[in-house]
Parts: structure tokens; sequence; C-alpha cells
């Protein structure tokens, strides 16, 4: 049987999502970081992104689908919405849920962070942990959807999240030169995605990964998405085990490469956040700047860098 095509959203797309959430998101603000400041000879751009509700750029795409479901019903489902995460996109659709006067269902893995699971709780959203990995959650949030007719919100691979996700881009072209290179760290890839399709022709995206969870990077070397062993400090907001087929379909089309970065990378690159600019960021968070003190060579008009997430303990 062959597999179903996969849905890409256009830029269209992407601009009616903004429409669609302006109101309700925040526009983040960037700043920028002298050559030196960060150990690289280099002009750094930041987007804090993790100023965002929540801690984390995933309530772009939350938003978005969460306000299509609402168009699309002519009432609120009575099992609302349920979503698999590993903490930052649970939280996400838990607060847009709990904005439209949904209930919702958040699966989550049993290492999930304290820290993202009591952001999650304190929404209101019911909290499932499940034994094993993000892919084990989403088989159970998926279960969940058919068995109570909730709708299940995926965190990366859907056209409606990434839309969402895209919405960031739309930003940065108002707030980075073009041609300034733009890094995102990368999980299933639906920030990669929805970034690179905003600024497609524009800023060339390159997606960071940590070389514990490369699912993005294995996925391109395939030629499709493929399974791969997770683990590693950012597991939690970057391990999914297979790259979403959207990811995976626009990295190939663009010719895109990854850089994958170690734990010790990722860990450094979160120290200095915090010692130069007092800013606290999940490992996650901290990917794509570690990407870049790792290989500045690569940038050597300076890039931007996507601070995405935040919910850490301190």
């Amino acid at each position: 049987m062959n597999a179903q095509p996969v849905e890409i959203p256009s830029l269209n797309d992407i601009e009616s999502a903004a429409r669609r959430i302006r109101d309700v998101v925040r526009r983040t603000p960037v700043i920028q970081v002298a050559a030196g400041e960060l150990d690289v000879p280099i002009t750094v751009t930041l987007k804090l992104e993790f100023l965002q509700h929540t801690g984390s750029f995933k309530v772009r795409g939350a938003s978005n689908a969460v306000a299509l479901l609402r168009a699309a019903e002519s009432g609120a489902p009575t099992a609302g919405v349920c979503c698999a995460s590993g903490g930052n996109h649970g939280a996400a659709v838990a607060w847009a849920a709990r904005e439209a006067g949904l209930p919702a269902t958040v699966f989550v893995p049993d290492f999930s962070p304290k820290a993202k699971t009591d952001v999650i709780e304190s929404l209101g959203a019911r909290l499932r942990r499940v034994e094993g990995f993000y892919a084990d959650a989403l088989a159970a949030s998926q279960d969940h959807a058919r068995q109570e007719g909730a709708f299940h919100i995926d965190a990366y691979d859907d056209p409606h999240t990434v839309a969402g996700q895209g919405t960031l881009g739309l930003e940065l072209a108002e707030q980075v030169p073009e041609g300034q290179p733009v890094l995102v760290g990368c999980g299933g890839g639906g920030l990669y995605a929805g970034v690179a399709l905003a600024l497609d022709g524009r800023n060339r995206v390159t997606a960071a990964e940590p070389s514990s969870a490369p699912s993005l990077t294995a996925a391109l070397e395939a030629g499709k998405p493929v399974d791969v062993e997770v683990g590693g400090i950012a597991v939690d907001s970057l391990g999914a085990r297979r790259a979403g087929r959207i990811a995976t379909t626009v990295g190939l089309s663009l010719g895109m490469k990854t850089l994958t970065v170690a734990d010790e990378d990722v860990a450094a690159a979160r120290a200095l956040l915090w010692q130069r600019l007092r800013i606290v960021a999940e490992p996650g968070g901290a990917t794509a700047l570690a990407a870049l003190l790792a290989h500045p060579e690569q940038f050597p008009d300076g890039a931007t860098v996507v601070v995405s997430g935040a919910n850490t303990a301190l």
C-alpha cells in the first residue's frame, strides 16, 4: 500500500495562522549579542521565544490547531483535545484548550520533568504518564482519541501545528536581515519545518540536534523518516524517535543538512546563556546556540539563534 502524500503547509497557510492567533500568542523580541560576548567572533542575534506563553514556541502550533478545531465544530467536542508530549507541547495544548474552554488530556513519558508536568496540571489538563518514550505516549494519546472521541493535536507532524510554528518565522522576517542564517533546535521537526517554509528564499534555516537524539539527521540521510535510539540531556523536548514526515520532506526539498552537537556542548551553551546574559534555557532551548558555538566557522557573518524554551528547574 502506498503511503499517503505528505501535506505541507503553504506560506499562505502560515500567514493565515498568524492572523488567526495574533491576539493569542506573544510577539517575542530579539536581542543582539556583540561579537566575543558568547565566546565566538561573530554577532549573534537571539530570538527570545522562551518568553512565549507556557515558556516555549509550542503555543503557536497548539493555538492554531485549537482555533481551527473550534471553527470546524458546531460546538465543542465533549471529549475535548488530547496530545502526547515530553512536556512543552502538552503545556501549550493545555493552555490553548483552557483559553478555548475545552478539556485536555496530556500523555507524557514517565521521565518528563516535574518542572513541565507541574505546568500542565496547573493549566487544568489531565496528566497521564506512560512508561517509555515520546513514541509510547503518542500511541497512548492516539488510542485515547479513538476510544473517547477526543481531537488529537500532533506535536510536530500535522500541517496545522507546523503552520502555527511557522508564525515565528514570519516574525523573524520583520526582525532580522535578509540572508542571515537562522538556527533552530529540532526534535520531530515542527519548528524547523514551519520556520524554513516561512523564510524560504529569504533566510537559510538550519536544524540543530543533540547527537543523542538525531532523528532528522537520520531521516535526511535515509531519504525518509526512520527510527533512531534517543536519550541524552534534551530527550524531554527533542526526543522524538522518528522525525516527522513534514520536516523530512521540507528538509529534503531544501537540500538541508543538520548540525549535531554533543550533550556537553548543550550544557555549556545553557551555562553561557545564564552566565553572560542571565537567560535560563532548558537543554532543548539551548541546542541551537550549542550548534553555533560548536561550528562558528559555518556562520562567518553572524546568525540568528532561536532560544525556544525555558521550562526547567532553577
